[in-house]
């Protein structure tokens, strides 16, 4: 059984643009490499927005070392990027961009959507990429709901498998590292087993919804239980209806130096990111 070290609560709340109202559930900057391979998560809304001609979000910025992962549960989003990659996504579909060697996107409210008003949800996670890796070229993964495989939960709930492997489902997300991504909704009442890989960093995000976690703790929206690497399961009971994202992956053991939008392995990566971008050479958002 894996142990849980502990729940994360009382995430910090600010603006990204003025599209994206979030709370930063956790970042390497406070929790270090117990999270890797993961390095932040955002949890943006739920938030209702009225009608507006001007579709709200994020403009012209860049990224370079790592991945962002977007998953939305309510709303539509729009992306463009400075590789030539445009697309929508709405309730249930998911984002895995890969900046790499870097790229410049801006997102925003889909135009649609920003027209007619409604309530925006989505998390948005950042994955770090191995030294090996990081200047690679960029890439895009636009996974819609249609394509995630879904595995039934003890008859009242689902898994929506985003990447890896759970309960003999695989996945449609390509990683650079073993991880394991998984949407998942319980019903009131319904304690179930966990299985995850030994080794892995294993962290579950509250987003609706009280649960139990190993019978001992319990944790509520927004907040984040973090458990030991040690094991190769953990229980999850459901006071109520909930939805959690569980989050898995190895972990990877390289330093980390960060700068906003950039993160590598030395400062002297971070300076030549810095200069990269100034001097264009990732590039600019085209329509």
């Amino acid at each position: 059984m894996k142990k849980l070290i502990g729940i994360n609560r009382d995430a910090d709340a600010h603006w990204v643009g003025n599209g994206f109202p979030v709370r930063t559930i956790f970042s390497f900057q406070t929790l270090g490499q117990c999270i890797s391979p993961f390095l932040m998560l955002d949890y943006a809304g739920p938030a209702e927005f009225p009608p507006s001609d001007q579709p709200r979000g994020v403009g012209e910025h860049p990224h370079r070392g790592f991945e962002t992962v977007t998953v939305v549960y309510q709303g539509e989003l729009e992306h463009r990027d400075s590789a030539g990659h445009h697309g929508k996504i709405g309730p249930g579909d998911v984002q895995w961009m890969t900046a790499a060697s870097g790229v410049v996107h801006e997102e925003w409210h889909e135009q649609a959507f920003a027209k007619r008003g409604g309530v925006l949800e989505m998390v948005q996670l950042w994955v770090n990429l191995p030294a090996k890796v990081k200047m690679s070229p960029p890439r895009y993964q636009e996974i819609l709901d249609a394509h995630i495989p879904v595995v039934n939960i003890d008859g009242t709930g689902t898994a929506r498998v985003i990447a890896g492997e759970f309960r003999g489902a695989k996945g449609p997300a390509k990683t650079f590292t073993p991880i394991t991504l998984v949407d998942l909704r319980l019903g009131a009442g319904t304690r179930t087993e966990i299985g995850f890989p030994d080794g892995f960093t294993t962290l579950v995000l509250v987003l609706k919804g009280k649960v139990t976690m190993n019978d001992a703790e319990t944790a509520g929206e927004a907040d984040l239980a973090i458990f030991d690497r040690t094991g190769d399961r953990f229980v999850v009971a459901a006071q109520e209806a909930a939805t959690l994202l569980v989050l898995g992956g190895t972990p990877i053991d390289e330093p980390v130096v960060s700068y906003g939008p950039f993160v590598m392995n030395t400062e002297a990566e971070i300076r030549q990111a810095m200069h990269d971008y100034r001097s264009g050479r990732m590039g600019r958002v085209t329509s």
